[in-house]
């Protein structure tokens, strides 16, 4: 707008002073032409001798005077005889004027005027010539001095207008700039605020057409997108919520082999934790079996598994499926993972792989010596009497342990089945521990063993009598059988404030650590030989677990090669005793 006052203002310049110089021309040119006829009103006053330069000029002089103009004089030959601004010795050196315009019209037409630069005085001038009798002609000239101040003061007028209506108009600019651009700030505010995450972010719905229009299409735009991205978050937290509540670890990469999601049970089995999204598998997990399983499941049609083994942490043993996405036929965008944790059943596969070859080794053995044996017998060889009770009594001892054998197989498929019911009751574990050391005080004499027994506290508890005793009793022979001649053996029954512990302790040959996590395995034995030299079935240890879990305690052995073991297990305190320590 500013543009356009200004262009406006200098164009009505323009038309304004040539229309001012115009006007003020032809009033000037009306003036010369009757100070021109008052200055021939002076001439006529006596008969014009051309000849007479200084009558002439003198006479120029005179009516120059009478007309307020510069008046010239011009005989016929167009020499100037008389000049009422030029002195009577430089009209000599005056050049013809005879073929100026304004003299020449005179001469032509009686009458005629010019509007040029004077090369005699050197200023812009307007002449006017005015012919006289005698082919003469009589010269009025004029400056435009009133005409340049006329337009000066247009001038100073128009720009002061200019700048009136310049400052008008730039005011007015800038405040319909603000009215325009207020919308249009507010509407991109709100877009960035859309485009920033903002989908609260709205606008006014007071503008009208095509801007009220833009403000109702925004608005529907960020509702829209408001409920897009609640659609889309809620699945993304369902999703997120299926994937992390999965008991199975959860592995996405994409084309290019970059982390894009672990969910915590994959985390756990490799124990890695922090930002994993953007990074390399190989600098996150180095397993160079997972990677090549991952790249080769990424270029296959088919899902690939395949059976890992976890290599930080607990050792697992890992099942993993992977498989490409999306679906053959479109361009690969990553491939997904899962892993199964199979290290419980891989433990059981071995354990009943264990279980499968200890028992029959277990029942092969007295199984050959009585079939052996029972051989000989029937063979009706020649054999002694002492012979032959000595192969009968071999017989009986393989047949008892068979016997042994079948009997705590028996009671562990009880235990494991729950047939066997537990009669719980209040028992002082104690006084048992006392009545079945005085029990055993022969055997403990047998191999000079040193023996000791403490107590402490309230050693009440709430167990079966019978399954405590046998659970002692085992655990009291092992201690005896695998410690030497001049050893020694502790038991303490401690009584804690939810239950009554019982530790035995020996300074026997101790376990290795490679064995302690499988003592408690039906026919698992450190040392085999050992073990049936002193008559056990390998079932002991078991059966005492089972016991002690039945009952609601829990069994624990800590033990090194050489230097002894300590078996310790609990049974909780009876209810009349946790009342009591409770009201205390």
């Amino acid at each position: 707008m500013a543009c356009v006052v200004l262009v406006v203002a200098l164009i009505a310049n323009a038309l304004a002073q040539r229309d001012l110089r115009e006007r003020e021309l032809e009033r000037l040119r009306e003036s010369l032409h009757e100070r021109a006829r008052l200055a021939a009103a002076v001439l006529e006053e006596r008969p014009i001798a051309w000849s007479e330069v200084g009558v002439l000029d003198a006479l120029a002089d005179r009516a120059g005077a009478a007309a307020a103009a510069r008046v010239t004089l011009i005989d016929p030959k167009g020499q100037v005889v008389g000049d009422s601004e030029v002195g009577l010795a430089q009209l000599g050196g005056l050049d013809t004027h005879s073929t100026r315009p304004e003299v020449e019209a005179a001469r032509r037409d009686g009458l005629g005027h010019s509007l040029r630069r004077s090369d005699t005085v050197g200023r812009e001038l307007l002449y006017l010539a005015l012919a006289l009798p005698g082919g003469g002609v009589l010269r009025v000239a004029s400056e435009l001095t009133g005409i340049e101040a006329a337009q000066v003061r247009l001038r100073w007028q128009l720009a002061s207008a200019a700048a009136i209506g310049l400052g008008v108009a730039l005011a007015l600019s800038y405040l319909l700039g603000l009215l325009l651009q207020r919308p249009l700030l507010e509407l991109r505010r709100v877009a960035a605020s859309l485009a920033g995450g903002d989908l609260d972010s709205r606008l006014p719905l007071r503008w009208s057409a095509e801007l009220g229009e833009i403000a109702g299409s925004i608005h529907r735009m960020g509702e829209q997108l408001r409920q897009r991205l609640a659609e889309t978050t809620a699945e993304k937290e369902r999703l997120q919520a299926v994937v992390e509540g999965m008991v199975e670890g959860v592995l996405v990469v994409d084309a290019r082999g970059l982390l894009v999601m672990a969910n915590d049970r994959w985390r756990e089995f490799y124990g890695v934790w922090g930002e994993l999204r953007g990074r390399r598998l190989l600098e996150v997990v180095r397993d160079t079996e997972l990677h090549d399983l991952l790249e080769q499941a990424g270029a296959a049609e088919e899902p690939v598994s395949q059976e890992l083994r976890s290599g930080r942490g607990a050792p697992r043993t890992l099942r993993v499926h992977a498989t490409r996405f999306p679906a053959s036929g479109r361009e690969r965008l990553g491939t997904v993972a899962v892993f199964h944790d199979v290290s419980e059943l891989a433990r059981l596969e071995q354990v009943r792989r264990d279980f499968v070859a200890n028992a029959s080794h277990e029942l092969r053995t007295p199984l050959a010596a009585i079939h052996g044996f029972a051989e000989t017998l029937l063979g009706g060889g020649p054999l002694s009497e002492a012979e032959r009770r000595a192969y009968l009594e071999i017989i009986d001892r393989h047949a008892r342990r068979l016997t042994n054998i079948v009997s705590d197989l028996l009671d562990l498929a009880r235990l494991e089945r729950t047939e066997q019911r537990l009669e719980l009751a209040e028992v002082d574990v104690g006084a048992l521990v006392q009545r079945l050391l005085a029990d055993a005080a022969i055997r403990f004499e047998e191999k000079q063993l040193a023996v000791s027994q403490r107590s402490a506290g309230d050693t009440r508890a709430l167990a079966d009598a019978g399954a405590l005793e046998q659970i002692l009793h085992n655990l009291v022979d092992n201690a005896i059988k695998y410690t030497d001649p001049g050893g020694r053996i502790e038991l303490e029954v401690a009584g804690e404030e939810r239950c009554v512990r019982v530790r035995v302790r020996d300074s026997g040959v101790g376990i290795p650590s490679q064995d302690l996590d499988r003592i408690f395995e039906r026919f698992y034995r450190v040392d085999k030989a050992r073990s049936r030299a002193l008559g056990g079935t390998g079932l002991g240890l078991s059966i005492v677990k089972h016991l002690v879990q039945r009952m609601g305690g829990e069994i624990s052995v800590e033990s090194a090669l050489g230097q002894g073991t300590c078996m310790s297990f609990s049974v909780p305190r009876s209810a009349g005793v946790q009342a009591a320590a409770a009201a205390l």
